[in-house]
């Protein structure tokens, strides 16, 4: 006799905020009602920005359903004894046979702990499945809203959480076309000073919970000095200033003439 085959861990994105932005492949799992919800909170007291998504729009949470305790710490020891609790607390539902939903704001593939409970997960029971339904990451929702292109024809773009550092990211500048700097809140001051001093501030935007109702754009970036702004957002940065070198344009070799052929008389 065949042993049962355990649940699907799924990492469902719901895109940065904007209910529309869920895609048919996340919607479809969020109709099943045979799966645990699971979502990410930072405490016991705390909301889910990624369950919020979900109820704007316009689900109700189902009947069974589990906060997973994630708190916001850079200490990696206490993120692994979260990662482990998180993982033990629904490893019997999938043990069980039952599929578990995790939603993840953004993309599951991108900067999200749905990474970390997955391993973790696995390190576990090793038969446990994980499957990732990709999602609208919070670069391409803002580019869209703030009506700029990431990249254009040949352009370079780099996508790093500001944290780390004024240096690298003034590094970064010298190297691409478009910068994005994610979770700017520590360092936004810093960064609005090198901005000012490599003359990219007009070159700049600013979003803040891209696609929700508290949503924020600020296109005069000098105005947000010395301000606390949301750990939900992001910079965008142009610019047109970057020495550019010599382009290998596709990976097309030279033709070559083929070698005539001597008609003898």
């Amino acid at each position: 006799m065949n042993e049962k085959q355990t649940g699907r861990l799924l990492g469902v994105s719901l895109g940065p905020g904007d209910p529309q932005l869920i895609t048919r492949g996340a919607w479809a799992q969020l109709q099943r009602s045979d799966t645990l919800w699971t979502y990410p909170v930072r405490n016991r007291k705390s909301d889910s920005y990624a369950l919020d998504i979900v109820l704007r729009a316009g689900l109700s949470l189902p009947a069974e359903h589990q906060a997973l305790v994630f708190p916001m710490t850079h200490d990696r020891e206490v993120l692994a004894r979260a990662w482990l609790r998180a993982a033990q607390d629904i490893l019997p539902a999938l043990q069980a046979g039952r599929d578990v939903l995790f939603l993840v704001e953004g993309d599951a593939s991108t900067y999200s702990t749905f990474s970390h409970l997955a391993r973790t997960l696995q390190s576990l029971d090793g038969t446990v499945r994980v499957e990732t339904i990709a999602g609208v990451c919070s670069f391409n929702a803002a580019a869209a809203r703030l009506q700029t292109p990431l990249a254009d024809t040949d352009d370079t773009i780099a996508i790093i959480p500001a944290s780390y550092g004024v240096s690298v990211i003034d590094d970064l500048l010298r190297q691409f076309d478009t910068l994005v700097l994610l979770k700017v809140k520590p360092l936004m001051t810093e960064i609005i000073e090198l901005l000012e001093q490599r003359k990219l501030l007009e070159h700049s935007q600013f979003i803040e919970k891209a696609g929700t109702p508290e949503e924020r754009i600020v296109n005069e970036v000098a105005t947000l000095r010395d301000e606390k702004v949301n750990y939900l957002s992001l910079l965008l940065i142009r610019n047109p200033h970057r020495e550019r070198g010599e382009l290998l344009r596709g990976c097309r070799g030279k033709s070559r003439k083929k070698p005539s052929r001597e008609v003898s008389a």
